[in-house]
């Protein structure tokens, strides 16, 4: 069952610190503790909130790009698909996230090789949106 959540529409800027400098994997710079600027998470991630919906993932089939069963899609419906958008499809009443093969032939690729590339009859195909981002939790998830 894929569970959908509609963009909370508000008005109020909720802006949090940015810290501009790079981090790095290894040992952190001792001159880097400030922040020098803000981000407000809604702009980042919402271009159009009346045609933006959130998704929760559910399988591994994307895991090679990093995304795994419980993360939450932000799926805009209004953006035009393009060959290689990851995307919300329906085929024959299913919805898939997949990544979206345009060439050869109209297709939706899993990014995970232990699933195989979807070849649907394009009359069976409906794009339902484009993942613009994803939110992987690495605590506490749901």
């Amino acid at each position: 069952m894929l569970r959908i959540y509609s963009a909370a529409l508000t008005a109020e800027r909720l802006s949090l610190p940015l810290f501009l400098e790079r981090c790095q994997a290894g040992f952190p710079s001792p001159a880097a503790d400030y922040t020098e600027s803000e981000l407000d998470l809604n702009e980042y991630c919402i271009q159009r909130r009346s045609s933006t919906y959130f998704v929760r993932a559910i399988g591994n089939s994307m895991r090679d790009i990093g995304l795994h069963s419980g993360d939450l899609l932000i799926v805009d419906k209004a953006e035009r698909p393009q060959h290689g958008d990851i995307v919300i499809a329906e085929i024959d009443g299913e919805f898939t996230v997949k990544k979206l093969l345009l060439t050869p032939r109209p297709g939706l690729q899993a990014m995970n090789p232990a699933y195989p590339t979807l070849w649907p009859d394009p009359d069976h195909l409906q794009i339902f949106g484009v993942v613009t981002a994803f939110i992987h939790k690495t605590r506490g998830r749901d």
